[in-house]
């Protein structure tokens, strides 16, 4: 028996399926981002702000219909009997006599009671609150994830690429985040990015992500041999989305290829052939990481071709076209296959930034 291959199976047993638990035990693996909270203090403040209107409601109350009660009462002994009565304390002294006054106690005070000590035990109920609405939440994320990204680790190819989608006009909201590192899982949701906090060579994990719905997986552990078990695992789950993976060797390219993965980027070797560049000519390496930032100066993108550029030869066309994509295939300009535009092609061009963002305008402003 292959003891990789072993290695690996047993390390995808080591931990219970999660991917089938209640919701509500996800709350603290799956983390959707909120509208930023009031403080602490602010909300005490609030609440003590509620508590003080509810007894001098009750004093009113009671002021109006001091005819009704055992003592000839002045406000202040409204407010006082409004006090001890919305703490429970009720010592006593004070009491209703009349018919109308014991009514007025039980379907006006004591509800108003109920809410008094409502906001008195608020702490743990807020708590309890809190996690049924992040359980509602992330119920209705889980039925309405579709076509989304995930990003499998959130180091620096995992930042970065997060980086490109968004300047590129993806919504936070589409992008999925699965990692180890509760730290900086937190950073991620601080930026509006769906976290799910496990390992990603389980399957279980995956799952949680909606990695069967999603478009695309980017895959981009610390480790190589991390990347081809996350590969292998999100191959096997999703045989229709588009995987592109990270590794640091070259050599270990073709086993990311053999897992599954659409694309490989070895890291190791496009910073040093950069370097090697930047010795040379460094208006090059300049002039390559404006490419690759998306949201500043140029960038390489893709779009379809219009009607009327059908036929046509891509060198003679307004934009900087540098490839064709063709039945998933990429023709460079200076192949035969890309001497003219056939129906259903997309082209590879040089993007200025400012196109992204005058779409997003018009978007917002429709």
């Amino acid at each position: 028996m292959n003891p990789l291959g072993s290695r690996w199976r047993d390390q995808f047993r080591a931990d219970a399926d999660v991917s089938s638990a209640p919701v509500h035990t996800l709350i603290d693996v799956v983390r959707i981002p909120n509208a930023e909270r009031a403080t602490p203090w602010a909300i005490m403040l609030r609440r003590f702000f509620y508590a003080t209107v509810l007894i001098i409601a009750v004093s009113v109350i009671v002021y109006l219909d001091r005819d009704g009660y055992s003592e000839d009462l002045t406000f202040i002994d409204a407010l006082y009997y409004a006090a001890v009565s919305l703490s429970t304390t009720g010592y006593g002294d004070i009491t209703p006599v009349t018919q109308g006054a014991r009514l007025m106690n039980i379907f006006i005070i004591t509800p108003m009671r109920i809410a008094f000590l409502i906001l008195l035990v608020g702490t743990t109920l807020s708590v309890l609150t809190e996690d049924s609405r992040k359980t509602l939440q992330i119920q209705q994320w889980r039925r309405t994830v579709r076509n989304h990204t995930i990003v499998i680790g959130y180091g620096t190819k995992g930042r970065s690429a997060i980086d490109a989608l968004l300047a590129d006009g993806a919504s936070p909201s589409t992008i999925v985040v699965v990692d180890q590192d509760a730290g900086v899982l937190a950073q991620a949701e601080k930026r509006g990015l769906v976290t799910v906090h496990g390992n990603a060579t389980k399957s279980d994990v995956l799952k949680i992500a909606g990695v069967t719905r999603a478009r695309s997986v980017v895959v981009a552990p610390s480790s190589d041999d991390t990347a081809v078990l996350v590969t292998l695992s999100v191959r096997e789950l999703a045989p229709s989305a588009m995987i592109v993976s990270s590794v640091r060797e070259s050599e270990n390219q073709h086993l990311l290829l053999q897992s599954g993965a659409d694309s490989v980027v070895v890291s190791s070797e496009t910073a040093g052939r950069l370097l090697g560049i930047a010795t040379v000519t460094p208006p090059v390496v300049a002039m390559m990481e404006d490419l690759l930032s998306p949201d500043e100066g140029f960038a390489v993108a893709e779009r379809p071709i219009g009607d009327d550029e059908v036929g046509a030869n891509p060198r003679h066309l307004a934009d900087i076209v540098l490839g064709v994509v063709r039945s998933g295939e990429l023709y460079r300009i200076d192949s035969p296959e890309a001497e003219t535009v056939e129906p259903g092609d997309r082209l590879l061009y040089v993007r200025h930034t400012r196109e992204v963002h005058t779409r997003t305008e018009v978007a917002n402003d429709n």
